[in-house]
């Protein structure tokens, strides 16, 4: 097609000797500028596509300025990656960094993102594509805590991406709200309840009817752990050899979920279960997989059939009253706070990292340590009231 100029300068137009747009050739704009002394073309658009020689001798204009300013023109830009290269990268780092090699992210995304955002490139996906995956999730009938992963994951993989340098704009999951989640436990066990589940842990293989049905003999004392100090399972993991006290009787919980490393101290039960476990090298994991000799990843699927045994969760939906391992560690927390111990000693033991995290065991403490928060709160709207009054008159 033959450039033929128009009445605007340095636009141009060509006519299609096959593109036809009411009844007539389709007609695309050229714009023709310099830069540095060397002459650039560039395509602007078709009359079909809404482009007229007016509309091309402003963007021309527009052009002319950002050169006269030395602004970044759009053939500068680096190209935008596209959502699956970002993803390979990401998941080789997840691999080496989070835990189960992460296998979760690696599921979350092969489901649930890869299909819709792989062949996009990061400028192209907006707040209402992460929406319609959002509504998509939810259809399928996972739970808003599933749908949440699936978003955060998203929001960790563009963020990984501008830390590492391959894209510069925002994070368009800004613009989406994250499902608020109603799943904070609210069931602990009973003294009696613990007592049945440890020793149903602690059962011989010999005992056991279902020879199938295979007891994990690490499985009592990590129970222990959670039940008697309050750690996460990521945490009893991690517990090396030189992570153990005996003298003392502490455990030096050096990688928490929070970062901050703190201290748990061992019951009797615990130090006699820890002292048979003590490895050979003290830079070994206490606990170790059975199958590799390895790092523990996941809680065994015995824990799961000796609460299913016990019928701890029978007849029971609400995932906020499901007995799981994590049930332990609220176990602990809300023996504390029933024997009376302040919300602060709870949290140091727990390693949360504020106070608003832990405030939810105030209501299992003795009644008179409430009813003195209530007059604490009741005097300090007297003296306020009386203030007021007296700042009045």
């Amino acid at each position: 097609m033959k450039r033929e100029r128009t009445k605007y300068p340095g636009v141009y137009e060509r006519k299609s000797d096959i593109r036809i747009h009411n009844g007539r050739a389709d007609v695309c704009f050229d714009m023709a500028y310099k830069r540095e002394g060397k002459k650039i073309w560039e395509k602007v658009g078709w009359i079909s596509e809404g482009y007229t020689a007016k509309v091309a001798s402003e963007l021309r204009a527009n052009r002319l300025r950002s050169i006269r300013h030395g602004d970044e023109l759009p053939k500068d830009k680096q190209k935008a990656p596209y959502f699956k290269e970002v993803a390979k990268k990401y998941l080789k780092w997840a691999t080496q960094n989070k835990t189960r090699k992460g296998l979760d992210d690696k599921i979350r995304y092969r489901k649930h993102l890869a299909p819709s955002f792989d062949d996009k490139r990061l400028n192209d996906i907006s707040p209402f594509d992460l929406e319609r995956v959002k509504n998509d999730i939810t259809k399928e009938g996972y739970a808003p805590g599933s749908v949440k992963h699936c978003l955060v994951l998203f929001r960790q993989m563009f963020n990984k991406a501008v830390l590492w340098g391959m894209y510069k704009g925002d994070n368009p999951i800004k613009g989406v709200k994250l499902p608020t989640l109603q799943n904070q436990r609210e069931r602990f066990l009973t003294y009696d309840e613990a007592a049945l589940l440890l020793n149903e842990l602690k059962v011989d293989q010999s005992r056991t009817k279902n020879p199938g049905d295979k007891k994990d003999p690490q499985l009592h004392d990590m129970a222990l752990l959670s039940l008697h100090c309050g750690l996460r399972a990521g945490e009893i993991f991690n517990l090396k050899g030189q992570d153990l006290n005996f003298e003392n009787g502490l455990i030096n919980i050096s990688d928490p979920k929070n970062k901050e490393s703190r201290k748990a101290f061992m019951t009797d039960a615990v130090k006699e279960a820890l002292s048979k476990r003590i490895p050979k090298s003290r830079d070994k994991f206490v606990f170790k997989d059975r199958k590799h000799d390895g790092k523990i990843n996941s809680i065994s699927t015995a824990y799961r059939k000796a609460i299913n045994r016990l019928g701890f969760n029978k007849g029971i939906a609400d995932p906020r009253h499901i007995v799981t391992f994590h049930s332990l560690r609220h176990t602990f927390a809300s023996w504390l706070a029933l024997q009376g111990e302040t919300l602060l000693t709870i949290k140091d033991l727990l390693g949360h990292k504020t106070l608003a995290m832990t405030i939810r065991y105030a209501h299992l403490m003795p009644e008179h340590k409430r009813q003195a928060a209530m007059n604490l709160e009741k005097a300090f709207n007297d003296k306020r009231s009386y203030s007021a009054i007296k700042t009045i008159t």
